[in-house]
């Protein structure tokens, strides 16, 4: 009943917006330009003045808004969420924006990323009283923000987040304010925006181009924003850390288009392949990418090493990311029917095939046996990242060690198991290289997944035991 607490939970998109007569309307544009951020389930909770009103469901956007009728969900006032599960449950009570009606008062709850004590929180809440009507970790604050029926404000808000550990991006929506929050270490993103007399709160920023919106500032860790009909505030609810953005979103999870606490992820994903190109050099005839995520680091791998760049894999558009899917069995039969060989390009050719990173490694075995059945004679793999050795506890889809292939075989083992002729990885201070501007005492990433070092360190010593 409680995997979805105890193991990984999601990643997830969030987007909000205060002040807009077409809020719902927007919000639902916005979390299209999100969906590549979970595809399981959608929602919109709009604020009418008088009441909170949701539309949600299981499934894409699209799916899930086709019979909406936006002429009920009229309000200045909107937020929504696009959802993946991993072990959770994927039932309707889980999907989000979580809405919760009280005598007094009724409040939305939208969030990204992982509460690592939640289980822990969930018990002592239980034992005090509170009934759970979800199997999320995001329903754990709603009952921290209302224990012994108090207001919900900057103070109780503050309060609540301070007994959570791990990583969060927050929206809660009441009937007078919309708050957003992010974790003391800005492990996920979250960033402000401007539409007219408008804000907008998104996970990405690709989300305010989608609307017209013009991108205002970051989030920062640790910070608490509220935003109401006299315009936007801010306060700390707790001393913020060192900030450790998660480096799969440069690397993987996020959009292209979008900039991420102000670097751009396409040009980080493009100075990735520059910096794989210098390290690991290889003599080949054509540079390839997987479609997508890689194709930035594959154009910046050709321009470093000389090499023409080609489109040696076609992807089938109308299939989802195989990465998150939620079995392994779907996984595989996903990347038949997604991707498929250029012949004409790559048969005869001595290939190097650059892609993000390699999970589980069978997607990759798929990929180079796709490329030598179409002709390649040699098929050099080059991943734009360090290894992934390590369980991420920050709300991606890489909960055991056991699943990870870089934790279990060493280089030669692992070329020798997808088939490779050779492989080679990013080392941790070229992905440094590529992401941060700068490398300060105030800036840097999450490798958590590559190298073991986790910033939030209670989840190692003590908050979590963490279950298949």
């Amino acid at each position: 009943m409680f995997a979805e607490i105890k193991s990984i939970n999601d990643e997830c998109g969030v987007f909000g917006i205060w002040g807009h007569e077409k809020a719902a309307e927007l919000t639902y544009y916005g979390l299209h330009s999100l969906q590549h951020r979970g595809q399981e389930g959608a929602g919109i909770v709009v604020n009418d003045g008088i009441e909170l009103n949701v539309h949600k469901g299981l499934g894409l956007v699209n799916d899930v808004f086709k019979d909406a009728k936006f002429d009920q969900l009229q309000g200045r006032v909107a937020i929504g969420h696009v959802r993946y599960s991993t072990q959770g449950e994927k039932v309707y009570e889980n999907v989000q924006p979580l809405l919760f009606r009280g005598q007094t008062a009724s409040m939305a709850l939208a969030h990204n990323g992982n509460i690592v004590n939640a289980y822990k929180l969930r018990g002592r809440l239980e034992k005090q009283g509170s009934i759970f009507q979800t199997s999320s970790d995001t329903e754990v604050l709603m009952h921290l923000l209302k224990r012994n029926g108090q207001d919900v404000n900057e103070e109780t808000i503050g309060n609540a987040l301070n007994q959570l550990v791990g990583a969060y991006a927050y929206l809660i929506l009441t009937k007078k304010k919309l708050y957003a929050a992010l974790d003391p270490t800005g492990i996920r993103p979250l960033s402000i925006g401007i539409l007219g007399n408008a804000y907008v709160v998104a996970s990405e920023t690709c989300a305010f181009d989608q609307i017209g919106a013009s991108f205002l500032r970051e989030v920062t860790p640790g910070e608490l924003i509220t935003i109401d009909d006299e315009g936007i505030k801010s306060i700390r609810f707790t001393a913020s850390n060192q900030r450790r953005m998660c480096a799969m979103e440069y690397v993987y999870l996020a959009r292209p288009d979008s900039n991420l606490n102000y670097v751009n992820v396409h040009a980080s994903r493009k100075q990735m392949g520059k910096e794989l190109a210098k390290e690991a050099p290889k003599d080949a005839d054509i540079v390839i990418g997987v479609p997508d995520s890689s194709i930035s680091s594959a154009i910046g791998y050709a321009e470093e090493s000389g090499l023409p760049y080609e489109m040696g894999i076609i992807k089938n558009r109308y299939v989802g990311r195989t990465f998150i899917q939620p079995s392994q069995e779907l996984r595989e039969q996903g990347v038949k029917m997604k991707l498929a060989p250029v012949r004409g390009i790559i048969e005869g050719k001595r290939v190097i095939m650059i892609d993000d990173s390699i999970v589980r490694g069978t997607t990759s075995k798929r990929i180079v046996q796709m490329l030598k059945d179409a002709g390649a004679k040699e098929v050099h793999v080059r991943i734009a990242a360090p290894p992934i050795q390590n369980p991420c506890y920050y709300g991606i889809d890489m909960s055991t060690r056991d699943e990870l292939i870089a934790a279990n075989h060493n280089i030669d083992e692992i070329a020798e198991i997808i088939g490779a002729d050779s492989i080679a990885y990013l080392s941790e201070e070229g992905l440094e290289r590529a992401i941060l501007k700068e490398k300060s005492l105030n800036q840097g990433i999450c490798m958590a997944c590559m190298n073991g070092k986790y910033p939030v360190k209670e989840i190692v010593e003590k908050e979590v035991v963490y279950s298949s």
